[in-house]
């Protein structure tokens, strides 16, 4: 699993994969998922528009041949909705005018069918990579919500107010972080974070996880949150 193109908040990146063909898109679809990435599907436009909006896609696989409306009518909806979201058409038709009307429209790239899916793949990346949903490789600022952690600088700030946190402190929230609305197990934490194992002393988590917290989220809606018996996760507010 190719995991290092994540949105700028660190969750997974998320594809619409529109088409009628079955087989075919769940083909694509478990490509898309070994990336790393959360999919989920449409057989129609009218599906695909509805479900766009429900899952604000950071890219979007689609066929223009649909049963209902056809997929330049459905570009045209998404770009209502979301504007800057790169479209990836997919086309039976390899007749010159075709996929000049589709990139036309606002498509940003297309494939003829049929296609290796792993140049699907590679397609999808390249228009993720270029869009301003993904997190810079080089960057490093993490952010959760209104939460930020500065991997160089080592500042962390909530709601823009400077936090000052110890070592293991600093090195707790920056894992947190890194896993965003992911539930982390004690023994996780101390095997990341502590890089050994404390057998019985599972409890320092607990009692790291109360000084991140008084200092995190004191005085504010909580961010990190308690799994009873299952560990800790960390979701941005609202």
């Amino acid at each position: 699993m190719n995991g290092e193109l994540r949105r700028a908040d660190g969750s997974q990146l998320r594809v619409l994969v529109v088409d009628d063909e079955t087989a075919l898109a769940e083909l694509v679809s478990m490509a898309l998922r070994f990336e790393g990435w959360a999919v989920r599907c449409a057989a129609d436009g009218v599906s695909a528009v509805r479900e766009a909006k429900q899952f604000r896609p950071d890219a979007v696989v689609l066929d223009i041949m649909l049963p209902d409306l056809d997929g330049l009518e459905v570009l045209r909806r998404l770009r209502l909705d979301q504007p800057e979201v790169p479209v990836l058409f997919l086309t039976a038709k390899d007749a010159v005018e075709d996929r000049i009307a589709g990139l036309t429209v606002g498509g940003d790239d297309y494939v003829t069918k049929p296609f290796s899916v792993e140049e699907l793949v590679l397609r999808v990346r390249s228009l993720l990579r270029r869009s301003n949903s993904v997190a810079s490789a080089t960057s490093s600022q993490l952010v959760v919500g209104e939460l930020t952690l500065d991997e160089d600088s080592r500042e962390v700030r909530r709601s823009g107010q400077e936090i000052q946190l110890t070592a293991t402190e600093f090195e707790l929230l920056r894992y947190l972080m890194r896993n965003p609305r992911r539930v982390l197990s004690k023994a996780q934490i101390l095997d990341r974070v502590w890089e050994y194992d404390f057998g019985g002393q599972a409890n320092i988590v607990e009692l790291y996880i109360s000084y991140l917290r008084k200092k995190i989220d004191a005085g504010r809606e909580p961010m990190i949150h308690t799994m009873r018996g299952a560990g800790y996760v960390l979701r941005p507010t609202g």
